[in-house]
């Protein structure tokens, strides 16, 4: 945080946060103790808050821009898995030393340009100086259709499993940020280790894969922990189980070259966290459609197994693999 500091609650949320909540009458400019949120006639809210921490969900020394992106974008990536619409949100900050003015202009930006991206806007929190890493915690409202927010604990025997997008970027990205010496030995370019390495600073919420997820799927949720880990919940709170082709996961090419034969980056691709992608459950009578709005959507969906009546997860041909490997990320 380089720069010179600013002193003063007041003037940081002056200088450098009430500008987001421009646009949403309710948030009084951030010049009230409150805000007000009114949804849509025919509409529901829906809440997640996800904070982030210096040294658990970002790096203590990564650009200052990315954490207000990330910051947000790990929120949104909740609301979307759930068929909702970004809408608003809250945010508290608490910073270890008095924040400096370059460091907050580029926080500000990030945090700009997620919500620009993802169409919400900030309404109110709070800042505060606390001994410890940084942390900042969300919480983010979104809008759906009365009744029709999509469930994680809803998938049924037969259903197709999907996920969006590619898994195992961020798993390997986090190490390419961290300056692993395993992955400095990785056979990439310096364009594919920065496009690692974004995929865990940015996470890219599929923002418009949500309607098409309340039009098809009958679970969802996102993959924060692991593949594995979040599936393992997900099969738990339907009362069902899984089967799982590891071998469809899907993979960027940067992720496939630096995983290369070796298992334990493949294990990056099930048991990685910080993914932000969805993993949902879609009837077979309504696959074909999902997949087609999805295209049109523009977001890339691949089907990785199948529900099962019985308990339990099941991965062909990996079991000693996924054995061997933690099953993901776990706060605790």
């Amino acid at each position: 945080m380089a720069g010179s500091p600013i002193i003063g609650e007041e003037a940081i949320i002056r200088d450098y946060f009430a500008g987001l909540a421009a646009g949403y009458p309710g948030a009084f400019d951030l010049k009230d103790d409150c805000a007000v949120v009114t949804p849509p006639p025919g509409f529901d809210l829906v809440v997640k808050t996800d904070p982030i921490r210096a040294g658990v969900h970002f790096l203590a020394d990564d650009p200052a821009d990315t954490i207000g992106w990330k910051a947000l974008a790990v929120n949104v990536s909740d609301l979307i898995a759930k068929g909702a619409t970004p809408h608003v949100y809250t945010m508290a900050v608490s910073f270890p030393a008095l924040p400096e003015r370059a460091w907050l202009e580029a926080f500000r930006d990030g945090l700009q340009a997620a919500q620009a991206a993802f169409g919400c806007h900030l309404i109110g929190g709070d800042t505060d100086k606390a001994p410890g890493p940084m942390s900042i915690a969300i919480t983010a409202l979104g809008l759906v259709p009365a009744g029709t927010m999509v469930r994680r604990g809803a998938a049924r025997a037969g259903d197709t499993i999907y996920v969006s997008g590619t898994l195992g970027d961020a798993a390997c990205g986090l190490r390419i940020a961290q300056g692993d010496i395993d992955a400095a030995a990785w056979p990439l370019d310096g364009r594919a280790r920065t496009f690692l390495a974004d995929r865990y600073r940015r996470p890219q919420p599929r923002v418009a894969l949500a309607p098409v997820l309340r039009a098809h799927a009958s679970a969802s949720m996102d993959i924060s922990d692991g593949l594995a880990k979040d599936l393992a919940r997900m099969v738990t709170a339907s009362g069902a189980g899984a089967t799982v082709d590891l071998a469809r996961l899907p993979l960027s090419d940067p992720a496939r070259t630096a995983i290369g034969t070796d298992l334990a980056r493949r294990a990056l691709t099930w048991s990685g966290g910080d993914d932000y992608e969805v993993l949902c459950t879609v009837p077979v009578a309504r696959a074909g459609d999902f997949e087609r709005d999805a295209v049109r959507a523009g977001v890339r969906v691949t089907a990785i197994g199948r529900i099962t009546a019985e308990a339990g997860l099941a991965y062909p041909g990996f079991e000693a693999a996924v054995a061997a490997h933690r099953p993901g990320w776990d706060h605790f």
